[in-house]
């Protein structure tokens, strides 16, 4: 069974739901364009802070209702602050802090967090589904960093884009703002993989319960010592991760994994 921790609302437009596998679903129910607007992202990040302490959660999905993943910042309730005395300055700062929050909280959490990608995910959308550790996407799905089309470079998406795909790719979309498929999407390594629409919601259950199953402790290291030793040398990049095998090894789920392993048994994890 799931259990609907909260519903979508107008002041808070994300439904939550925590399946029996520990598997909280996040869905963006923003219409009609569900973008991360003022709302949406304190909604997140509120989210996102909550599951952090809540060890009922084991992975994390972000999915969004209706057609389209999310057409990025909500630039009405952007364009609405220029004519504060500043012309919006503060206001574009914050708005940018506020989200570079919500990224980076994806990607320092302890948890694994996966994007079920249904439809459009464009600039600040694209941000999110590369930031996220895994992206699954429906064939009708398609991303794109158009800020160059309204002078906007997204500079801001640039870096979870960068960080994700190869660079002359990721050249290609912020400085042609063209959109790319599914299929493309796949073969840059934007998602993981790409499936009939019928069936987004399914797969990416699957791959999040599998994942569930594991010792939640030991998804904590690796996530965190994976981002880490990704902006490394190489040298201090094995110097770091032999440090952090040592440490593993020592921990109990370790001696039980193993020990289940040897003895052909299930595991029992502790989560230590």
């Amino acid at each position: 069974m799931s259990a609907d921790l909260k519903q979508a609302t107008a002041t808070n437009p994300l439904k939550q739901t925590l399946a029996d596998s520990g598997v909280l679903r996040l869905t963006i129910s923003n219409p009609p364009a569900n973008t991360l607007s003022e709302a949406v992202l304190d909604a997140l990040q509120s989210a996102l802070t909550a599951a952090e302490t809540n060890k009922d959660v084991r992975v994390i999905v972000i999915a969004a209702d209706g057609h389209l993943f999310s057409a990025g910042h909500d630039m009405k309730e952007m364009t609405a602050h220029r004519s504060d005395d500043d012309r919006g300055r503060s206001y574009f700062d914050q708005i940018m802090q506020r989200c570079a929050s919500v990224m980076q909280a994806i990607v320092n959490h302890s948890k694994p967090v996966i994007a079920e990608v249904n439809g459009l995910a464009t600039a600040a959308g694209c941000q999110l589904v590369a930031s996220c550790d895994l992206a699954i996407a429906s064939d009708e799905a398609s991303f794109c960093t158009p800020g160059v089309h309204i002078g906007l470079f997204c500079s801001t998406p640039m870096v979870a884009l960068s960080r994700t795909i190869r660079k002359k790719h990721a050249m290609e979309m912020l400085l042609t703002g063209e959109a790319v498929d599914a299929s493309a999407a796949r073969e840059t390594g934007l998602v993981n993989r790409v499936v009939p629409k019928n069936y987004l919601t399914q797969v990416t259950m699957k791959y999040a319960e599998n994942i569930a199953k594991k010792s939640s402790y030991t998804l904590k290291i690796g996530k965190q010592a994976f981002y880490k030793q990704a902006e490394m040398g190489l040298a201090e990049a094995y110097e770091y991760t032999a440090g952090i095998m040592t440490e593993n090894m020592l921990a109990k789920d370790a001696e039980e994994g193993i020990g289940a392993f040897l003895e052909d048994r299930k595991a029992e994890w502790r989560d230590e």
